[in-house]
């Protein structure tokens, strides 16, 4: 069997999510089979047992010589398989990428099951892929997305990714189902996934960011310190390479998810749809009135009508400052303009430090959500 015809099979496979095998390797002594037809192998096999057979005579050993020979030409064979398989490089389709995403987009609501948050995963696993894709230094060219460094210590560690090792151990159940994707791809579709599932704007993906080692980690402080002001976010999002609209645009980001105590020292929810990617987060900071909250903790701001909402100063700041309030009031007047912002900027932001031959499509994919499959699905079956 000729390895041309064995790789044929193995790529309907890989593409099918089949995985290889690792690598076994030959018995010098039994090399020559894998490069033998089936049909071949069949015959040879049988006139080998018809020359044995001549010297029948000797106890039957011929047949113990066949069976053996038998025995090992299979084993030659399944080893050209295996070896084929490991030698086959997986080239994953845009299809491939669409099943990783459907994985990441179940996984949110298990969040219900053991009653995390507000009942779901989404916030967090979109905070991973903006601190993963966050420390990128547009002088040095260092960090981004590309090498996924936060999976090494002292990154993982640093103040501003606390409580993100729940959102690394939840894409590590999904890095084991679909081990070919790289980390720094798994945890930006994700981010996609979870903006897209809770409701907000197509976000543009590409792949093609690869794994980076402990060295390649990024030291600390290159993250926002929400206990900051203006000039504090100027100089982290400016050295990102964006402007003051961006940097608004990407505040919008806390239009989900809460902070915990336990973490970041602050405690609460922005907004009072938490799971759900609205233009609220710019609304509040406007519609309401804020007051410094009154407790242990860091300094946040708290609305004054329910007490249940909260702000940080570098949000606050947003509706203080000159150049942030102007984009800030036009996000809220307008939920069309956020999201067409907020989708551009956040597809910048994931591809933060990422060289441009790396991705593997020169123009970004459009992943469809799992609302959008299935109406599909509805379709096609009429």
């Amino acid at each position: 069997m000729s390895l041309s015809m064995l790789r044929a099979p193995l790529r309907r496979a890989a593409v099918a999510g089949t995985r290889t095998i690792p690598r076994a390797q030959f018995r010098p002594s039994f090399r020559h089979y894998a490069t033998e037809s089936t049909q071949g192998g069949t015959k040879s096999n049988k006139n080998l047992f018809i020359g044995l057979g001549a010297v029948a005579g000797i106890g039957g050993i011929a047949y113990y010589y066949y069976s053996d020979a038998r025995s090992e030409a299979g084993t030659a064979v399944k080893s050209a398989v295996q070896t084929a398989k490991a030698n086959t490089p997986f080239k994953p389709t845009k299809e491939d990428y669409q099943k990783v995403y459907n994985k990441i987009a179940e996984m949110f609501d298990t969040a219900a099951d053991v009653e995390y948050d507000d009942g779901s995963y989404a916030p967090i696993i979109l905070r991973l892929a903006w601190h993963s894709s966050g420390t990128y230094d547009k002088d040095s060219k260092t960090g981004g997305s590309n090498y996924a460094t936060m999976r090494f210590e002292p990154e993982s560690l640093h103040g501003a990714n606390n409580g993100l090792n729940i959102a690394r151990d939840l894409m590590e159940k999904i890095k084991k189902e679909f081990d070919w994707i790289s980390y720094g791809d798994l945890w930006t579709l994700g981010g996609v996934a979870a903006i897209q599932e809770m409701a907000g704007p197509k976000i543009p993906w590409r792949p093609g960011r690869i794994d980076g080692y402990a060295k390649d980690a990024t030291p600390d402080g290159r993250l926002p310190d929400a206990t900051q002001g203006g000039d504090h976010l100027r100089k982290i999002f400016g050295r990102m390479g964006f402007n003051d609209q961006e940097i608004v645009a990407l505040s919008g980001a806390h239009a989900v998810g809460r902070c915990h105590s336990d973490r970041s020292g602050f405690q609460g929810p922005w907004t009072f749809s938490p799971t759900t990617v609205t233009n609220d987060y710019f609304k509040l900071l406007f519609d309401e009135t804020w007051t410094w909250k009154k407790w242990n903790g860091p300094k946040q701001l708290e609305d004054k009508t329910t007490k249940s909402l909260m702000m940080l100063p570098t949000d606050y700041v947003l509706v203080q400052d000159k150049g942030f309030k102007k984009y800030a009031k036009a996000y809220a007047q307008d939920l069309d303009l956020f999201f067409r912002d907020f989708s551009n900027v956040v597809s910048r932001l994931f591809e933060l430090g990422v060289p441009e031959q790396q991705f593997v499509t020169s123009e970004p994919w459009i992943m469809k959500t799992i609302e959008e499959q299935q109406e599909q699905s509805k379709k096609e079956q009429k």
